[in-house]
Protein backbone atom coordinates (compact mmCIF):
# COMPACT_ATOMS: atom_id res chain seq x y z
CA UNK A 1 0.00 0.00 0.00
CA UNK A 2 1.32 3.63 -0.86
CA UNK A 3 2.36 5.50 2.31
CA UNK A 4 1.07 9.14 2.12
CA UNK A 5 4.54 10.22 1.88
CA UNK A 6 5.18 8.11 -1.35
CA UNK A 7 1.64 10.23 -2.51
CA UNK A 8 2.70 13.31 -2.19
CA UNK A 9 6.05 13.12 -3.61
CA UNK A 10 4.03 11.52 -6.70
CA UNK A 11 4.96 13.37 -10.13
CA UNK A 12 3.48 13.57 -13.61
CA UNK A 13 5.32 11.75 -16.03
CA UNK A 14 6.55 13.75 -18.66
CA UNK A 15 5.01 14.12 -21.81
CA UNK A 16 8.60 14.57 -24.18
CA UNK A 17 7.53 16.80 -26.93
CA UNK A 18 11.41 17.06 -27.79
CA UNK A 19 11.69 13.64 -28.01
CA UNK A 20 8.36 13.52 -30.59
CA UNK A 21 10.06 16.33 -32.41
CA UNK A 22 13.11 14.86 -33.21
CA UNK A 23 11.21 11.63 -34.46
CA UNK A 24 9.31 14.20 -36.73
CA UNK A 25 12.49 15.69 -38.19
CA UNK A 26 14.26 12.64 -39.07
CA UNK A 27 10.88 11.46 -40.86
CA UNK A 28 11.07 14.87 -42.69
CA UNK A 29 14.77 14.68 -43.13
CA UNK A 30 14.15 11.10 -44.97
CA UNK A 31 11.50 12.19 -47.65
CA UNK A 32 13.46 15.43 -48.32
CA UNK A 33 16.62 13.29 -49.00
CA UNK A 34 14.21 10.83 -51.26
CA UNK A 35 12.71 13.84 -52.88
CA UNK A 36 16.15 15.20 -54.17
CA UNK A 37 17.56 11.70 -55.16
CA UNK A 38 14.35 10.47 -56.89
CA UNK A 39 12.91 13.70 -58.67
CA UNK A 40 15.87 16.34 -58.32
CA UNK A 41 13.43 18.69 -55.60
CA UNK A 42 14.29 20.53 -52.96
CA UNK A 43 11.76 21.91 -50.50
CA UNK A 44 11.90 25.56 -50.17
CA UNK A 45 11.36 27.75 -47.33
CA UNK A 46 11.05 31.73 -47.19
CA UNK A 47 10.79 33.18 -43.95
CA UNK A 48 9.56 36.94 -43.74
CA UNK A 49 10.53 39.03 -41.17
CA UNK A 50 9.51 42.68 -40.35
CA UNK A 51 11.45 45.12 -37.74
CA UNK A 52 14.00 44.37 -35.04
CA UNK A 53 11.76 42.38 -32.35
CA UNK A 54 15.02 40.30 -30.26
CA UNK A 55 12.07 37.18 -30.06
CA UNK A 56 10.76 37.41 -33.48
CA UNK A 57 14.52 37.42 -34.38
CA UNK A 58 15.40 34.18 -32.70
CA UNK A 59 12.58 32.42 -33.52
CA UNK A 60 13.33 33.38 -37.79
CA UNK A 61 16.99 32.00 -36.79
CA UNK A 62 15.80 28.61 -35.33
CA UNK A 63 13.63 27.75 -38.04
CA UNK A 64 15.84 28.41 -40.87
CA UNK A 65 18.62 26.60 -39.16
CA UNK A 66 16.53 23.38 -38.69
CA UNK A 67 15.15 23.85 -42.36
CA UNK A 68 18.81 23.50 -43.49
CA UNK A 69 19.60 20.81 -41.20
CA UNK A 70 17.07 18.67 -42.55
CA UNK A 71 18.10 19.26 -46.08
CA UNK A 72 14.99 21.87 -47.46
CA UNK A 73 16.08 24.89 -48.34
CA UNK A 74 15.61 28.55 -46.33
CA UNK A 75 16.09 31.93 -46.98
CA UNK A 76 14.79 35.13 -44.77
CA UNK A 77 13.86 38.23 -45.87
CA UNK A 78 14.61 40.91 -43.56
CA UNK A 79 12.47 44.17 -43.79
CA UNK A 80 12.66 47.59 -41.64
CA UNK A 81 10.08 48.36 -39.16
CA UNK A 82 8.93 50.94 -41.34
CA UNK A 83 7.47 48.94 -43.52
CA UNK A 84 4.26 49.68 -44.64
CA UNK A 85 1.41 47.01 -45.55
CA UNK A 86 1.66 47.73 -49.49
CA UNK A 87 5.58 46.75 -49.22
CA UNK A 88 5.02 43.92 -47.32
CA UNK A 89 1.85 42.43 -49.94
CA UNK A 90 4.92 42.98 -53.09
CA UNK A 91 7.33 40.76 -51.09
CA UNK A 92 4.35 38.05 -50.97
CA UNK A 93 3.30 38.49 -54.48
CA UNK A 94 7.03 38.44 -55.56
CA UNK A 95 7.19 35.24 -53.60
CA UNK A 96 4.11 33.99 -54.40
CA UNK A 97 5.59 33.48 -57.73
CA UNK A 98 8.45 32.23 -57.41
CA UNK A 99 8.55 28.27 -58.10
CA UNK A 100 11.59 27.64 -55.86
CA UNK A 101 10.05 28.61 -53.05
CA UNK A 102 7.52 26.10 -51.71
CA UNK A 103 6.40 27.41 -48.33
CA UNK A 104 5.93 31.07 -47.09
CA UNK A 105 5.89 32.02 -43.62
CA UNK A 106 5.41 35.66 -42.27
CA UNK A 107 6.90 36.22 -38.44
CA UNK A 108 4.06 37.35 -36.08
CA UNK A 109 3.40 39.82 -34.74
CA UNK A 110 3.61 42.22 -37.16
CA UNK A 111 4.38 46.16 -36.05
CA UNK A 112 1.18 47.48 -35.53
CA UNK A 113 1.27 49.94 -38.81
CA UNK A 114 0.55 46.74 -40.58
CA UNK A 115 -2.96 45.22 -41.70
CA UNK A 116 -1.99 41.52 -40.55
CA UNK A 117 -5.15 40.17 -42.25
CA UNK A 118 -4.62 41.24 -45.33
CA UNK A 119 -1.10 40.04 -45.34
CA UNK A 120 -2.14 36.70 -43.97
CA UNK A 121 -4.85 36.30 -46.89
CA UNK A 122 -1.82 37.66 -49.58
CA UNK A 123 -0.22 34.77 -48.72
CA UNK A 124 -0.61 31.55 -51.55
CA UNK A 125 -3.31 29.27 -49.82
CA UNK A 126 -0.70 26.25 -51.35
CA UNK A 127 2.45 27.87 -50.16
CA UNK A 128 0.62 28.58 -46.42
CA UNK A 129 2.62 26.62 -44.16
CA UNK A 130 1.88 28.26 -41.40
CA UNK A 131 -2.27 27.45 -41.93
CA UNK A 132 -3.31 30.80 -41.71
CA UNK A 133 -5.19 31.77 -45.05
CA UNK A 134 -8.91 31.34 -44.40
CA UNK A 135 -9.30 29.63 -47.24
CA UNK A 136 -6.84 26.57 -45.11
CA UNK A 137 -8.62 27.40 -41.78
CA UNK A 138 -12.14 26.54 -43.71
CA UNK A 139 -10.69 23.68 -44.75
CA UNK A 140 -9.73 22.60 -41.36
CA UNK A 141 -13.05 23.33 -40.42
CA UNK A 142 -14.72 21.19 -43.02
CA UNK A 143 -12.41 18.04 -42.57
CA UNK A 144 -10.72 18.85 -45.78
CA UNK A 145 -7.30 18.94 -46.89
CA UNK A 146 -4.97 21.97 -46.35
CA UNK A 147 -2.42 23.70 -44.14
CA UNK A 148 -3.07 22.83 -40.27
CA UNK A 149 -1.13 25.59 -37.45
CA UNK A 150 1.79 24.77 -36.55
CA UNK A 151 1.38 24.29 -32.76
CA UNK A 152 -1.79 22.55 -32.84
CA UNK A 153 -0.81 20.26 -35.35
CA UNK A 154 2.50 19.23 -32.86
CA UNK A 155 0.39 18.72 -30.54
CA UNK A 156 -2.43 16.42 -32.43
CA UNK A 157 1.28 14.65 -33.40
CA UNK A 158 2.40 14.46 -30.09
CA UNK A 159 -0.89 12.99 -28.24
CA UNK A 160 -1.47 10.51 -30.97
CA UNK A 161 2.37 8.92 -31.18
CA UNK A 162 2.40 8.81 -27.22
CA UNK A 163 -0.57 6.47 -27.54
CA UNK A 164 -3.37 8.86 -26.47
CA UNK A 165 -7.18 7.50 -26.96
CA UNK A 166 -8.89 10.69 -28.59
CA UNK A 167 -12.01 8.33 -29.09
CA UNK A 168 -14.41 9.01 -26.40
CA UNK A 169 -12.36 11.70 -24.60
CA UNK A 170 -13.14 14.76 -22.69
CA UNK A 171 -10.94 17.80 -24.07
CA UNK A 172 -11.35 20.73 -22.49
CA UNK A 173 -8.98 23.65 -24.26
CA UNK A 174 -7.93 27.08 -22.06
CA UNK A 175 -7.68 29.76 -24.63
CA UNK A 176 -10.06 30.57 -27.94
CA UNK A 177 -6.86 32.12 -30.17
CA UNK A 178 -6.90 31.37 -33.88
CA UNK A 179 -3.51 30.15 -33.77
CA UNK A 180 -3.98 27.61 -31.30
CA UNK A 181 -7.39 27.16 -29.62
CA UNK A 182 -9.67 27.16 -32.30
CA UNK A 183 -7.74 24.86 -34.74
CA UNK A 184 -6.68 22.52 -32.31
CA UNK A 185 -10.48 21.83 -31.22
CA UNK A 186 -11.22 21.24 -34.82
CA UNK A 187 -8.58 18.43 -34.78
CA UNK A 188 -9.54 16.92 -31.41
CA UNK A 189 -13.00 16.76 -32.87
CA UNK A 190 -11.93 15.48 -36.07
CA UNK A 191 -10.24 12.31 -34.03
CA UNK A 192 -13.30 12.42 -31.96
CA UNK A 193 -13.06 13.47 -28.63
CA UNK A 194 -15.31 15.72 -26.76
CA UNK A 195 -14.29 19.16 -26.79
CA UNK A 196 -15.13 22.25 -24.88
CA UNK A 197 -13.06 25.13 -25.00
CA UNK A 198 -12.56 28.01 -22.21
CA UNK A 199 -11.37 31.47 -22.35
CA UNK A 200 -11.64 34.81 -20.31
CA UNK A 201 -14.79 35.30 -19.69
CA UNK A 202 -15.78 31.16 -18.50
CA UNK A 203 -17.43 31.52 -14.90
CA UNK A 204 -16.41 28.54 -12.39
CA UNK A 205 -13.51 27.77 -14.80
CA UNK A 206 -11.92 24.93 -12.72
CA UNK A 207 -15.34 23.04 -12.31
CA UNK A 208 -15.34 22.83 -16.14
CA UNK A 209 -11.46 21.89 -16.72
CA UNK A 210 -11.93 19.25 -13.78
CA UNK A 211 -13.78 17.16 -16.14
CA UNK A 212 -10.92 16.69 -19.09
CA UNK A 213 -9.42 13.62 -19.92
CA UNK A 214 -6.94 16.37 -21.84
CA UNK A 215 -6.35 19.19 -20.72
CA UNK A 216 -4.43 22.13 -22.79
CA UNK A 217 -3.64 25.21 -21.90
CA UNK A 218 -3.07 27.94 -24.10
CA UNK A 219 -3.75 31.04 -22.90
CA UNK A 220 -0.25 33.32 -22.41
CA UNK A 221 -0.34 33.64 -18.44
CA UNK A 222 2.15 32.65 -16.22
CA UNK A 223 0.75 29.61 -13.55
CA UNK A 224 -3.05 29.63 -14.50
CA UNK A 225 -3.87 26.86 -14.51
CA UNK A 226 -3.53 25.61 -10.88
CA UNK A 227 -3.56 21.90 -9.32
CA UNK A 228 -7.70 22.38 -8.64
CA UNK A 229 -8.09 23.13 -12.45
CA UNK A 230 -6.70 19.48 -12.72
CA UNK A 231 -8.77 16.30 -12.89
CA UNK A 232 -6.23 13.34 -11.37
CA UNK A 233 -4.23 11.48 -14.17
CA UNK A 234 -5.22 13.58 -16.47
CA UNK A 235 -2.97 14.81 -19.86
CA UNK A 236 -1.94 18.05 -19.11
CA UNK A 237 -0.50 20.53 -22.42
CA UNK A 238 1.02 23.48 -21.54
CA UNK A 239 1.38 25.69 -24.49
CA UNK A 240 2.52 28.74 -22.70
CA UNK A 241 5.61 30.44 -22.96
CA UNK A 242 6.32 33.13 -20.91
CA UNK A 243 9.24 35.17 -18.97
CA UNK A 244 9.35 34.71 -15.57
CA UNK A 245 11.80 37.45 -13.61
CA UNK A 246 10.93 37.15 -10.27
CA UNK A 247 13.21 34.87 -8.01
CA UNK A 248 10.32 35.20 -5.78
CA UNK A 249 7.70 33.43 -8.21
CA UNK A 250 10.40 30.87 -9.35
CA UNK A 251 10.15 29.60 -5.55
CA UNK A 252 6.35 29.45 -5.21
CA UNK A 253 5.96 28.15 -9.38
CA UNK A 254 8.97 25.28 -9.52
CA UNK A 255 8.69 24.53 -5.40
CA UNK A 256 11.74 21.97 -4.63
CA UNK A 257 12.69 22.57 -8.23
CA UNK A 258 13.05 25.78 -7.83
CA UNK A 259 17.01 26.53 -7.71
CA UNK A 260 17.77 25.66 -11.64
CA UNK A 261 15.41 28.44 -12.46
CA UNK A 262 16.52 30.94 -9.96
CA UNK A 263 19.94 30.11 -11.56
CA UNK A 264 19.07 31.32 -14.89
CA UNK A 265 17.32 34.10 -13.48
CA UNK A 266 20.25 35.33 -12.12
CA UNK A 267 22.38 34.75 -15.65
CA UNK A 268 19.95 35.83 -18.28
CA UNK A 269 17.43 38.03 -16.36
CA UNK A 270 14.48 35.51 -16.91
CA UNK A 271 13.91 31.38 -17.20
CA UNK A 272 10.44 30.26 -19.55
CA UNK A 273 7.56 29.13 -18.06
CA UNK A 274 4.06 27.67 -19.40
CA UNK A 275 0.57 28.51 -18.82
CA UNK A 276 0.57 25.81 -16.05
CA UNK A 277 1.48 25.69 -12.28
CA UNK A 278 4.04 23.15 -12.25
CA UNK A 279 4.60 22.42 -8.86
CA UNK A 280 1.33 21.82 -7.91
CA UNK A 281 -0.24 20.48 -11.38
CA UNK A 282 2.65 17.72 -11.40
CA UNK A 283 1.21 16.14 -8.03
CA UNK A 284 -2.24 15.40 -9.84
CA UNK A 285 -2.09 15.25 -13.80
CA UNK A 286 -0.86 11.72 -14.90
CA UNK A 287 1.14 13.15 -17.78
CA UNK A 288 2.73 16.96 -18.75
CA UNK A 289 4.24 18.53 -20.80
CA UNK A 290 7.48 21.00 -19.88
CA UNK A 291 8.26 24.51 -20.28
CA UNK A 292 10.93 24.47 -22.45
CA UNK A 293 11.12 20.98 -24.18
CA UNK A 294 7.56 20.11 -24.56
CA UNK A 295 5.04 22.15 -27.20
CA UNK A 296 7.98 24.66 -28.39
CA UNK A 297 9.92 21.97 -30.50
CA UNK A 298 7.09 20.57 -31.89
CA UNK A 299 5.62 23.52 -33.52
CA UNK A 300 9.14 24.11 -35.07
CA UNK A 301 9.07 20.52 -36.13
CA UNK A 302 5.58 20.24 -38.15
CA UNK A 303 6.57 24.06 -40.08
CA UNK A 304 9.26 21.47 -41.67
CA UNK A 305 6.50 19.19 -42.46
CA UNK A 306 3.86 21.37 -43.82
CA UNK A 307 7.24 23.02 -46.26
CA UNK A 308 7.89 19.48 -47.07
CA UNK A 309 4.04 18.84 -47.46
CA UNK A 310 3.86 21.79 -49.72
CA UNK A 311 6.67 20.76 -51.97
CA UNK A 312 4.70 17.33 -52.71
CA UNK A 313 1.19 19.04 -53.31
CA UNK A 314 2.64 21.47 -55.47
CA UNK A 315 4.20 19.06 -57.97
CA UNK A 316 1.57 15.92 -57.71
CA UNK A 317 4.11 14.26 -55.65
Amino acid sequence: MMTLCQSEERRATVLDGARVAEEIKREVAGEVSRLRETHGVRPGLAVVRVGDDPASAVYVGSKIRTSESLGLRSEQIALSAETKTDQLLQTIDTLNAREAVDGILVQLPLPLAIDESKVLEAIDPGKDVDGFHPLNVGNLALGRAGFVPCTPAGIYELLVREGVSLRGARACIVGRSNIVGRPLAQLLLRADATVTICHSRTTNLSEVTRTADILIAAVGRIGLIRGEHVKPGAIVIDVGMNRLTSEAGARELFGDRAAERIEVIRKRGATLIGDVHPAEVEKVAGRLTPVPGGVGPLTVAMLMKNTLLAAKRRREL
